[in-house]
């Protein structure tokens, strides 16, 4: 397996060669084999793991073989910890979803903070059909069907090509160990279920059900890759730039059979999901719009206006708090109170330190480049990315204020406190913020 690997990586993954990326590492099977792999095909790698305190002793024996692994092959290890059920409680999230929204914000802060490109993580081919099958019960276009990409931003997926059985086979030739999660044998979970129960009954129906997998996924991925072609050239056709805006004819629009299919390929990727509303839009009075997390879609007479969302006015405006009064102007209602002691923060409340402030504070907008410490997460975030991962759409987005202490963010107001404004045991003064 070891061959082609090294094969696949010169072919596939040739950027890795000559850098040093880090690997998220678990200490389950596939984590464990693909540090292996890389390890045995001399690639330059640190090692990243994340304890998520969830399943106690068991949680820090994953953290301690995964140290041991990293000096066993004399690798830099980085570790973080999350309050996982804290995040949960705080965002109504799943456990799958605060794991997945942390870890990912730790691996981009990571690989900024040591100056490093890539990620790799261990699905592999199992995973990709897991997930063909999970979007098919939900319901799904091509998209959700072509399986998991093998590269996409920084993250790179090397072992896609390989089964699990082909995992196990190399861990077991080269006498690996690896640590068990027993949550992964529970079918309560839906990808469990369809590891342990659906995917070897497909297998007992038909012996070459997984060859047949792949097949199939290669076709989609051609017919994904000949579709995309042909909705290039219609966008080079019907999408006339003009200055700062794309000018789409309506009438060339509703020529085009499936008409909710090819609004689809064509607006997507500007962040347009909901293809009713622009039907609906089509026909529409002029200056009617749509709005994206990025465009605006606008109609105006017999064509489409396509554009940029424009920063507003208001994001250049700053509201001055000094320590001795809050002025009537500010744009929202917000109280401050000296309390003896401090509770849980809120949406609408948090505490802070009074005597970490710097006066005078400043009620703003955000804007590009903002960042800030939010209660939850171990380190720096920058706002946009924090909003994305929120889920928050671009008209809530627009309207967040923020509370500021010099350059430095106190309060997302109405969502997130920063960390670095936190009540500790030692502070002197407490500060209760309330936005009403």
């Amino acid at each position: 397996m070891l061959k082609v690997f090294k094969k696949h990586i010169e072919d596939s993954f040739p950027e890795l060669l000559d850098s040093h990326f880090i690997i998220a590492c678990s200490g389950g099977l596939d984590s464990t084999v693909l540090v292996e792999l890389c390890h045995q095909a001399q690639l330059q790698f640190s090692i990243a793991h994340c304890n998520f305190r969830l399943r106690g002793e068991a949680s820090d024996g994953d953290e301690t073989f995964v140290r041991d692994l990293a000096e066993k092959q004399n690798k830099e290890v980085f570790i973080t910890h999350f309050d996982i059920l804290g995040y949960v409680n705080q965002h109504k999230v799943s456990v799958q979803m605060a794991a997945r929204e942390l870890r990912y914000a730790w691996f981009e802060q990571l690989l900024s903070q040591n100056n490093k490109s890539y990620l790799l993580t261990a699905h592999h081919a199992n995973d990709v059909l897991e997930t063909f099958i999970i979007n098919l019960s939900r319901g799904t276009g091509i998209d959700g069907l072509t399986g998991i990409p093998a590269k996409i931003n920084y993250l790179r997926r090397p072992l896609l090509p390989f089964s699990r059985e082909e995992l196990e086979h190399f861990a077991h030739v080269e006498e690996m160990e690896w640590r068990e999660d027993a949550s992964n044998a529970d079918t309560k979970y839906l990808r469990n279920k369809i590891r342990h129960e659906i995917i070897p009954a497909l297998n007992e129906l038909h012996p070459t059900f997984s060859d047949n997998f792949k097949n199939t996924l290669s076709y989609l991925n051609q017919t994904q890759t000949i579709a995309s072609a042909y909705l290039h050239h219609l966008k080079e056709e019907i999408f006339i730039e003009n200055n700062s805006r794309v000018e789409i004819e309506i009438t060339k629009l509703k020529e085009l059979n499936p008409l909710t299919t090819y609004l689809y390929g064509l607006f997507s990727d500007y962040g347009f999901k909901e293809m009713d509303n622009i039907e609906t839009l089509l026909d529409g009075l002029s200056g009617k719009q749509l709005i994206s997390n990025t465009h605006v879609l606008t109609k105006n007479r017999d064509v489409l206006l396509l554009t940029p969302l424009v920063e507003s006015e208001l994001k250049n405006q700053e509201f001055f708090i000094t320590e001795e009064e809050v002025p009537l102007n500010l744009p929202i209602s917000l109280e401050f109170t000296v309390v003896p002691e401090r509770l849980d923060n809120s949406d609408k409340i948090i505490f802070v330190q009074k005597n970490v402030l710097k006066y005078p504070l400043t009620v703003r907008k955000w804007k590009n480049g903002d960042y800030f410490y939010p209660i939850g997460l171990n380190g720096k975030k920058k706002l946009a990315k924090f909003f994305k991962d929120q889920k928050i759409d671009v008209l809530s987005k627009d309207e967040t204020w923020l509370l500021c202490s010099g350059e430095q963010i106190v309060w997302v107001i109405g969502m997130r406190a920063d960390n670095r404004f936190r009540v500790v045991d030692t502070t002197q003064e407490i500060l209760k913020i309330e936005f009403t």
